[in-house]
């Protein structure tokens, strides 16, 4: 991508502005490293189109890719101009929750990114002891609609079935509700309240959920609402 421009706009769009490298670059600045960790947050980009944005950015200087001592594969790192990016990214990420949200479609409710977001929000030092499960039911859908986190240490590890622990805080909602709550969009207490969500367990963790379920980062963000039209239930 060529501008043939001196504009800095137009310099900076020749490096971020192909299909996927904001994204890529959000999932790195978030602290994803692996290559399926990065992918698990991207979802649709196939194997080879990551590769190849991961070797356009290194070579371009925006990550740094490492060897995995003792391992196959690779680790990638933000360069300090990645880093430089994270407030313009959280910027973009303002101005879309106040003119982009009426793009928002009922395919864009995925439940595994929503997962894996929840899963990067635990702070393992908030909970009691050195192992926690925490369970989200999602009254929507039909096949897959039981998700764990075991969180032991500061490891987390997602299971899709029943691990045959001890339950520490239950969630059943729809994957809406999850959402809203998690994105700031509405409280906990509001959701609870309202028939929306119910919260189950250990009652010195469901009192303060976001203390250890970190909310998103826009959760105090300005915001318009999501249209009401053909939105999931």
């Amino acid at each position: 991508m060529k501008y043939g421009q001196f504009c800095p706009i137009a310099k900076a769009t020749e490096i971020l502005g192909e299909k996927w490298t904001i994204i890529i670059l959000r999932e790195i600045l978030m602290g994803g490293c692996r290559f399926n960790t990065l992918q698990r947050g991207l979802g649709g980009i196939s194997p080879a189109l990551l590769t190849s944005r991961l070797k356009s950015l290194e070579a371009q200087g925006m990550v740094v890719r490492r060897k995995v001592s003792g391992q196959k594969g690779y680790e990638y790192y933000p360069t300090e101009a990645c880093q430089a990016l994270l407030p313009v990214l959280i910027s973009m990420g303002e101005w879309g929750l106040i003119w982009a949200r009426h793009n928002v479609l009922d395919e864009d409710f995925d439940v595994d990114f929503l997962i894996f977001y929840l899963e990067r929000s635990v702070d393992p030092s908030k909970l009691i002891g050195n192992e926690s499960v925490i369970r989200f039911k999602f009254t929507d859908l039909t096949e897959q609609s039981d998700y764990w986190l075991l969180v032991k240490n500061e490891n987390i590890d997602l299971c899709l079935k029943d691990p045959g622990k001890d339950v520490d805080v239950y969630f059943t909602c729809t994957i809406r509700t999850m959402h809203d709550v998690w994105m700031g969009d509405r409280t906990y207490r509001d959701a609870i309240k309202s028939g929306d969500l119910y919260v189950h367990g250990e009652p010195s963790l469901t009192r303060n959920i976001s203390s250890w379920l970190r909310p998103s980062i826009f959760g105090e963000s300005k915001r318009a609402p999501i249209p009401a039209t053909d939105r999931l239930a």
